[in-house]
């Protein structure tokens, strides 16, 4: 089902309606009632991601005083917005406020004066938490929060390395290497890369499985065939122009991300070459996007709104003094098989 317009009003039975459970039980899972198994209470949230279940104002007036801060800075993305469908729910069950502020790229991302008197104020404001989603958390305002007691939990974090944070993501390697896996069951065996940044960890870990299903199957990489740049549409569009017009081109395109291979479905549009006939594609996240487009979108799908549940129960946990058992929490990836993929072509 997608989402409605913003001029439809989604209400908690349509959420029950979705997700096949009772209005009581979609009820419980909103006021976050422990008598609810863990696969309805995922279904349950899943559903009010994807249909824009918004929690009502009065519920937001029941609150403890609590508040947590989410640090982003990609808003626009269909990833995003996803995984802050879960953040949103899962504090709204836990009766806490949630603010939304930008990375900081002043003083305060440098500064440790500056990065602790930012930290002070959100304290004082009633903060309890900070969750970054993928993006990463400068140095001066990580001491001040271990300073001022305030807990950090990173979601998808750039720099996996720092062991100060305590991160959530899912198992990319894997989710790269099964997407790889199931071109190359499809007889592929010219299948190009086009991932985000380099730097970037959850990309550079989904290229590591990328290359380790080549591996396995005696595929040498082609580095003519590798890209990174950026987890956008645009750079999926300009690069998967490029393979595309390689005088040996891919038969399949792997893609870091699912805005990334949408650019490379318009590649391939642009080129008149059919997906999935002459181009099997395969997308990361698998955000709601990838049933809209034509051809339905094969991707990997991260569990997005369990992973802004899990940051949201973390770190309230880390607020009352509960460490988790983990410092990196991994979540399962599975891959979701649609249209955008099939045999490779005949020669």
């Amino acid at each position: 089902m997608r989402s409605r317009g913003r001029s439809e009003r989604v209400t908690l039975a349509d959420v029950a309606r979705m997700a096949g459970v009772s209005l009581a039980t979609a009820s419980k899972v909103l006021n976050g009632r422990s008598d609810v198994g863990p696969r309805t209470r995922e279904l349950v949230l899943e559903a009010m991601a994807e249909i824009g279940y918004m929690p009502t104002a009065a519920r937001h007036e029941q609150t403890r005083g609590r508040t947590l801060v989410t640090v982003l800075d990609i808003v626009e993305s269909r990833y995003a917005g996803t995984v802050l469908q879960g953040i949103l729910v899962a504090a709204t069950s836990a009766q806490a406020e949630l603010l939304l502020r930008l990375p900081s790229d002043g003083a305060a991302a440098t500064s440790p004066t500056a990065a602790r008197a930012w930290m002070e104020r959100e304290k004082a404001s009633g903060v309890v938490g900070i969750i970054a989603l993928a993006v990463a958390v400068p140095d001066s305002l990580l001491l001040a929060a271990e300073e001022l007691m305030v807990p950090v939990v990173t979601i998808d974090p750039i720099d996996t390395s720092e062991s100060r944070l305590v991160s959530i993501g899912s198992t990319n390697w894997a989710g790269g290497r099964s997407a790889t896996e199931h071109v190359i069951t499809l007889g592929h065996r010219r299948i190009g890369w086009i991932g985000g940044p380099i730097g970037s960890a959850p990309s550079l870990e989904r290229f590591h499985g990328y290359q380790a299903a080549l591996s396995s199957a005696g595929i040498a990489p082609d580095g003519a065939l590798i890209r990174h740049e950026a987890f956008s549409v645009e750079a999926g569009h300009r690069h998967g122009r490029d393979l595309l017009a390689l005088d040996e081109r891919p038969t399949a395109i792997v893609a870091g991300n699912d805005e990334i291979a949408v650019g490379v479905l318009a590649a391939a549009k642009d080129f008149g070459i059919s997906v999935p006939g002459e181009l099997s594609v395969t997308g990361f996240d698998d955000t709601p996007q990838t049933e809209w487009t034509t051809p339905r979108l094969t991707s990997v799908r991260q569990p997005l709104v369990g992973m802004g549940r899990m940051a949201v129960e973390t770190v309230l946990g880390m607020a009352d003094g509960v460490q988790p058992a983990s410092r990196h929490l991994q979540l399962a990836t599975t891959l979701s098989v649609r249209d955008s993929t099939g045999p490779v072509p005949r020669s």
